[in-house]
């Protein structure tokens, strides 16, 4: 069987396992554990706080020299109810093309990374690997942080983390951060004949968001600017909205939520203090109804961007490798958690169109299975 066909097999298993986010992924990581159980590679859990998910990681080699990291989500988006013409928990193969939820974003990375443990293990190297497959990524990349933690355990930090996101095999060298912030609006309600007495939430935050849009198109024409990116600056929009009873009660109570994605040379925080700072006049009208009125701030996950690493003696290895270079993405990845998060420099590289994930009919290409295992085989080779 050659890796390929080995890869395509593991992703078949892989993708039968329905590890949705914030549920459990433990099932998968039992196969991934008797996987490399059988070429006698030991891994080690980090479990969510409520103990039904985990992150996984395993090193193939030892720890005596800066290793690679090889990591990867475990998690998938949900699945849409019209639109596949096969089951989303199958994989099936169609005109060169592999589909199923999960094929490409990302468990063909994944499983294009077990294929080739065979290859790692037999060139022996010096520079160890390391398979670091984390849980909850799109839900904000919430478990990748307790991952991280546990690399400070190495005695030599990892020189490069290679993130297998679908980039069909191109290089990707940064990538925008992200927030995610819900405002609460906390009025004054009662009967509408007395409208004008009271605090009109709904309104507050229409009013508020206007002035979130009022930045937002500020970035777009005064920068901050890199135009390595599609959309060379930062941006903001608002996502959902919630509030109100009925029409003859003043709403007491409105949310929304909005999102910020930030190049990695502009200060999410400094973002988020000009947003307090544009409505603090909203604020002080309210208050001077009651003070309990006013604007609440809820960070609902935030991830980091992640800035070239080009130079680093890792990325240059991996640059070396790739023959094509895609430079820099708008969508986040974990990659910015361990470059900010863990001192790691980073890169993001995998098989898959992004285009095709997060939609109805997933696939991915078998020519993307094969360009991957290509890679890890040189990397193989050159570790």
């Amino acid at each position: 069987m050659s890796d390929t066909e080995r890869a395509i097999a593991i992703l078949r298993d892989l993708v039968a396992f329905p590890t949705l986010p914030r549920g459990s992924n433990l099932d998968l990581l039992d196969y991934v554990e008797d996987y490399l159980g059988g070429f006698g590679i030991s891994t080690k859990r980090i479990y969510s706080e409520d103990q039904s998910r985990a992150n996984l990681v395993a090193m193939i080699g030892t720890d005596t020299a800066p290793g690679i990291i090889l990591s990867g989500h475990t998690d998938v988006v949900p699945v849409e109810k019209t639109g596949w013409t096969a089951s989303p928990w199958k994989l099936t193969e169609r005109n060169g093309k592999l589909y199923g939820r999960g094929s490409t974003d990302m468990k063909g990375f994944l499983a294009v990374v077990l294929a080739c443990v065979p290859d790692f293990q037999a060139a022996n190297a010096k520079t160890p690997i390391h398979l670091c497959f984390s849980y909850d990524e799109e839900v904000g990349c919430l478990g990748v942080w307790s991952l991280v933690d546990s690399l400070t355990t190495l005695k030599h930090r990892p020189k490069l983390a290679i993130i297998g996101e679908p980039t069909m095999m191109k290089l990707v060298n940064a990538h925008k951060g992200k927030v995610l912030m819900r405002c609460t609006v906390h009025g004054v309600g009662g009967h509408s004949s007395y409208a004008p007495k009271h605090v009109n939430a709904i309104e507050y935050a229409a009013r508020a968001i206007t002035r979130i849009n009022d930045m937002a198109r500020s970035f777009e024409a005064n920068g901050p600017f890199d135009h390595g990116y599609t959309v060379p600056f930062t941006t903001m929009q608002t996502a959902t909205i919630h509030g109100g009873i009925t029409s003859n009660i003043t709403p007491a109570r409105c949310s929304f939520d909005f999102e910020v994605r930030y190049l990695p040379n502009h200060s999410a925080d400094d973002i988020l203090d000009d947003i307090h700072n544009a409505v603090a006049d909203l604020s002080a009208e309210m208050k001077a109804v009651s003070p309990e009125a006013g604007f609440y701030w809820d960070m609902q996950f935030a991830y980091p961007g992640m800035s070239s690493s080009e130079g680093f003696p890792g990325h240059d290895l991996i640059a070396s490798l790739v023959a094509e270079h895609s430079d820099h993405v708008s969508y986040g990845t974990e990659g910015g958690v361990f470059q900010t998060y863990g001192g790691i420099p980073s890169v993001v590289c995998g098989p898959g169109d992004i285009a095709v994930a997060h939609k109805p009919d997933e696939y991915i290409a078998i020519d993307q299975i094969t360009k991957g295992v290509d890679l890890m085989k040189r990397l193989a080779v050159v570790l």
